[in-house]
C-alpha cells in the first residue's frame, strides 16, 4: 500500500481538536478553507502575540497515523483529529522528509513541507503526559518533535480520505525539519 490520507479535519475555532470531515478544501497560499488557521500571515495565537506580520507557514497540519497507534499503545486517548491535525496520513515517513518536500495529495492538491509542529502545553491539557510522550531523545541525545509536519499550500483542491499521497523530494542539498 502506497502513501495515503485516512482522515481530513478542520474546526472554524481556536480549539485543540478538529473536528473529522468527510473532506476539506485546501485554498492556494492560506490553508484549510474555513479552518481557524488559515491565512496569509500567522494564526496561531501565540505567533500571533510576537508578531502578527510573520508570514503563515503552518496552514496546514499533518500527523501520521503511525502516531496515534503509539499513542493508543501507550494508554492515550487519541484519533483521527484529536491531536489538532488537518490531514491524517499511513504509509508515509512524515517526520523524515526533508524541508521544502512537497506533497501532491488526491487530483490536485499540493503542499510544501515548511517543519515540524512544535508541541506545546495544551497537549498536556487534553491529556496529561502527553507532551512527553510525542517528544524523544535520538542515539545523540538531541530532542525529536514526534507531533506531526506544518506545511503551507502550493495549489488548492479537494482532499479526502483515501487519496493518495505522492511525495516530490526538493533538489539537493536536503535540508532537515526543524520546528515552525
Amino acid at each position: 500500500m502506497g502513501a495515503i490520507v485516512t482522515a481530513v479535519a478542520a474546526s472554524p475555532g481556536h480549539g485543540f481538536s478538529k473536528v473529522v470531515q468527510p473532506d476539506i478544501v485546501l485554498l492556494q497560499g492560506l490553508g484549510v478553507q474555513g479552518d481557524a488557521h488559515a491565512g496569509v500571515t500567522v494564526k496561531h495565537r501565540s505567533r500571533v502575540r510576537a508578531d502578527p506580520t510573520q508570514p503563515n507557514l503552518r496552514q496546514v497540519h499533518l500527523i501520521h497515523g503511525e502516531l496515534h497507534d503509539a499513542l493508543q499503545a501507550a494508554g492515550f486517548n487519541v484519533a483521527e483529529g484529536t491531536l489538532g491535525e488537518n490531514i491524517t496520513t499511513r504509509g508515509l515517513d512524515l517526520l523524515g522528509l526533508p524541508r521544502d518536500a512537497c506533497l501532491h495529495i488526491g487530483p490536485q492538491a499540493v503542499l510544501r513541507i515548511t517543519g515540524l509542529r512544535n508541541p506545546c502545553a495544551q497537549l498536556d491539557h487534553y491529556q496529561k503526559g502527553l507532551t512527553a510522550a510525542v517528544l524523544g531523545r535520538d542515539a545523540a541525545g538531541n530532542l525529536v518533535r514526534k507531533a506531526g509536519i506544518m506545511a503551507v499550500v502550493l495549489q488548492g483542491g479537494p482532499v479526502r480520505a483515501g487519496d493518495a499521497i505522492r511525495v516530490e523530494l526538493p533538489d539537493l542539498p536536503h535540508f532537515p525539519l526543524e520546528r515552525v
